[in-house]
């Protein structure tokens, strides 16, 4: 017999709530005397990235990867920041193979109150040699790149491309290269904003994952460009 779906883990308003105040009151103190809502929040995350991990195991390689793996700690590190407060202001998790430190192209959720939560993936802050092979992929066949992210479904649900881009042209590069604007990406991520309405929806998990399964070609193609091609054996 069929087993009954579980209902869908949510996170609630106290979440967002506890967030909120969070910003306001972001020194230790308040965080010790308001440990128990962090928890409960936490407790919401874990069932949320729970549910996720399972459903997106279908498309993605996750054996053995823990909601642990995934989230990422509220504790900001300020051993070199100007910025001494010692909370993060958003909760966060990244599905990859291992979880956050997976090495490769993730899929990065981010919760935070006041309209600016977003499932997100892509190149960000590529090293030299990664940004070097998209641009060399991007001359020698943009196509490839452009029938994923320029898919109806794609740039409907991934409207908004983030990352820096160069105003001059890049080294080796024809300023005149039909592919010029692809050429001066130095970081190519898209995001998918949800209101805060959106986020505590019962359907929250069926978004992320909805959402992971359009920006999953993107992936693909980066973790192969940077990870999976080999190299051709040169003949001597």
């Amino acid at each position: 017999m069929p087993t009954k779906k579980e209902p869908n883990a949510t996170l609630t308003t106290a979440t967002l709530a506890f967030m909120s105040d969070l910003v306001d009151n972001n020194n230790r103190e308040w965080f010790q005397a308001n440990r128990s809502r962090y928890d409960a929040a936490k407790a919401e995350l874990v069932r949320v990235v729970d549910q996720v991990l399972l459903r997106m195991s279908a498309f993605e390689p996750l054996a053995n990867t823990a909601s642990k793996d995934c989230i990422f700690r509220i504790n900001r590190d300020i051993r070199f920041a100007k910025d001494k407060k010692p909370y993060k202001s958003n909760l966060a998790f990244a599905i990859g193979p291992g979880g956050r430190h997976s090495g490769r192209i993730d899929y990065y959720v981010h919760i935070q109150p006041g309209n600016q939560s977003f499932l997100g993936a892509g190149m960000w802050q590529p090293t030299p040699a990664n940004l070097a092979k998209f641009r060399q992929e991007v001359d020698y066949n943009a196509q490839e790149l452009k029938d994923i992210i320029e898919a109806d479904a794609f740039k409907a649900y991934f409207p908004e491309a983030a990352g820096e881009v160069m105003k001059t042209t890049p080294k080796g590069y024809p300023a005149d290269h039909p592919e010029i604007e692809l050429l001066r990406r130095k970081e190519l991520f898209f995001m998918h904003r949800f209101t805060d309405k959106e986020v505590v929806k019962a359907n929250f998990v069926d978004e992320l994952v909805r959402g992971s399964q359009i920006m999953k070609p993107y992936c693909d193609f980066l973790n192969y460009l940077f990870y999976d091609e080999k190299e051709e054996p040169v003949e001597l």
